[in-house]
């Protein structure tokens, strides 16, 4: 582009301002809604200012400014052809994600139920949910016999269960509603 002192940006600024009234008019006539005309004006204008440098000065810029707006018209249609009407919402619920902050929230709870355990028993859980160690490994770790360490785990989460007001079969976690695709399938 030309420097700035030579006079090409406000001419520039003048001749595209000169254009705006014919261009809404143009931009009208392919939307037919208004709304939707300023938006598509005003992205004109944009991309016009934004690539001036690519316009050559002495040529007709009314053509180069109505090509900018038709090429976006028919860009922003060919992206809405590719869109998929869900005015009920029903493809959008399959796609839902659980919120972030439900998890948290639950994680914070687990905690605090796990600290209300007795220390025995938040051993045994922890050593075999949460560590991985067989029934046989956590009860050598923990000094006492495999039964007892047995015992301690399912103690262990049924204390967790009422203290989180979970039934037997209750999922701790993400509501069934909100995996991917709606299948209602359970977590692990």
């Amino acid at each position: 582009m030309t420097g700035a002192g030579d006079g090409a940006l406000p001419d520039f600024k003048r001749d595209l301002l000169a254009q705006l009234p014919a261009l809404r008019a143009f931009a009208v006539s392919l939307c037919g809604r208004h709304d939707q005309a300023d938006d598509l004006l005003q992205n004109t204008i944009l991309k016009a200012w934004s690539n001036q440098e690519s316009f050559t000065p002495g040529t007709n810029m009314k053509a180069w400014l109505f090509r900018i707006l038709r090429n976006d018209f028919y860009s922003e249609l060919r992206m809405r052809r590719r869109e998929i009407q869900d005015s009920d919402g029903e493809h959008s619920a399959r796609l839902a994600v659980h919120p972030g902050q439900h998890a948290a929230l639950d994680l914070k709870d687990f905690g605090r139920a796990l600290e209300a355990l007795p220390s025995d028993h938040r051993e045994a859980i922890i050593l075999v949910g949460a560590s991985g160690f067989s029934y046989e490994e956590a009860a050598t770790i923990c000094g006492c016999a495999v039964g007892t360490l047995k015992s301690r785990v399912n103690r262990a989460r049924a204390s967790l269960r009422d203290l989180l007001s979970l039934g037997e079969d209750d999922d701790f976690g993400p509501d069934t509603t909100f995996h991917a695709g709606g299948t209602g399938a359970k977590s692990v």
